[in-house]
């Protein structure tokens, strides 16, 4: 559906003059100009966006920045319809990988290899996320880390360690269950919060070279008996009564899952690091008892247990047709300028894409030292994937947290889709 969307989008992109292409030169002048920029973040984020474009404006006093933020949920099918009906704004936001790729695909976004950026202030890893066919589309500024979030006094209180492996966890949630704490919050109405446990047990199960082998078609696919035993680990903890009751009609977005730890009902959760920015914004005193841990080893398991999950996000790219190409380019360096960055990383528990920042955030330095020493990091799959079968993978992780498929169906229908996609 996804694709069908962006490939019935308009053909042909409108031309503009040259006066209008330079945005430079309107800016001198006295007409004002208008840019629609577009992101999903909230809180401190989008207040650290809002301080950079209000930059970009003061340098150039006749433009006017239109912000739209769009709730993350939201914001994929907005963003789609809007390239298909050739409404897409200036600049915009995404996670790169492939569902940026398919907008470049079908000719919306703007080359910015030969522009004027400064590309080597860039984390390597996390600009190649954004880039196609060694062309450039996207400039990265955070780097989200998906990693267990945990309530550190219910743990002491309960006697309990942080789980090296995956049968640690296994033995916290049957102590905390007895004492009438849901082991682990989960709000999977979106699907990507449980898509997180399928990554991550698929890793720890066979390594990073399952998905690589299977995305890039050079070995096991997406039918490979790690990502069955995987659909299994996952089967067991919905089974185990893991999670808090209705967790699969519960919206991320919605806040529920959240307030379950900020009230001591849950003891812990598989989030990304924007649940450091949530505590601060809607519970600040949960920070006290915050704590974070990486996804435990699976026992005799090829993966190697410094490996992360992680997205890149946001990543800052143009529309094709922009009618200001040099602005939308400057306000793409004033997004991704070191200020930016600095107040990223001061004020969102994240760490970012941009070299020459100092760290002083506890959680920004426990994530950049995990980064540092990860021997892989594996991008979301819904976000590298192309988007039809990165929604599969969505809808079918769903069906295994609800039971209403079995691990082995689920692996055979991502494989069959996979054939008829990927080459």
């Amino acid at each position: 559906m996804l694709s069908a969307l962006i490939l019935s989008a308009c053909s042909g992109s409108k031309e503009t003059s040259k006066d209008e292409a330079s945005g430079g030169s309107n800016s001198g002048s006295g007409d004002q100009i208008e840019l629609d920029f577009w992101h999903f973040d909230t809180g401190a984020r989008k207040d650290i966006y809002g301080a950079a474009i209000k930059r970009f404006e003061e340098k150039n006093p006749n433009v006017k920045v239109n912000v739209v933020q769009v709730p993350n949920d939201d914001y994929k099918q907005r963003v789609i319809i809007a390239m298909s009906g050739g409404e897409a704004p200036d600049v915009f936001a995404s996670w790169g990988g492939g569902w940026l790729e398919e907008f470049v695909k079908s000719d919306k976004v703007m080359d910015l290899t030969e522009q004027d950026i400064e590309f080597d202030k860039f984390i390597e890893v996390a600009l190649n996320n954004s880039k196609f066919d060694d062309k450039i589309y996207g400039l990265p500024l955070g780097i989200s880390l998906y990693t267990f979030f945990y309530n550190k006094e219910i743990f002491e209180q309960n006697g309990l360690e942080v789980p090296k492996t995956y049968s640690e966890l296994l033995s916290h949630i049957e102590v905390l269950k007895k004492n009438d704490i849901y082991p682990l919050a989960l709000a999977n109405q979106p699907k990507w919060p449980g898509a997180f446990y399928l990554m991550y047990l698929a890793d720890r199960i066979g390594g990073e070279e399952v998905f690589q082998n299977a995305h890039r078609r050079t070995g096991g696919g997406f039918d490979d008996e790690v990502y069955v035993e995987a659909g299994k680990y996952i089967q067991e903890l919905v089974e185990l009564d893991a999670f808090n009751p209705g967790f699969n009609g519960i919206p991320y977005d919605s806040g529920q899952a959240r307030q379950m730890m900020y009230s001591d009902q849950a003891a812990m959760m598989l989030q990304t690091g924007a649940f450091v920015n949530h505590v601060r914004e809607e519970f600040p005193e949960f920070e006290e008892k915050l704590g974070v841990f990486q996804f435990p080893a699976v026992e005799g398991g090829k993966g190697n247990p410094s490996n992360i999950s992680a997205g890149v996000s946001p990543t800052w790219s143009v529309k094709k047709d922009t009618k200001h190409p040099e602005l939308a380019v400057a306000l793409l360096n004033e997004l991704t300028s070191v200020e930016t960055a600095q107040d990223y990383v001061n004020r969102s528990g994240n760490v970012v894409a941009i070299k020459g920042v100092e760290v002083e955030d506890e959680y920004v330095k426990t994530f950049t030292e995990w980064v540092n020493e990860a021997n892989s990091i594996q991008f979301p799959y819904d976000q590298t994937l192309p988007p039809e079968l990165g929604e599969l993978h969505k809808d079918t992780t769903f069906e295994l947290f609800g039971l209403g498929m079995t691990p082995e169906e689920a692996a055979e229908a991502m494989e069959k889709k996979a054939k008829e996609i990927l080459k």
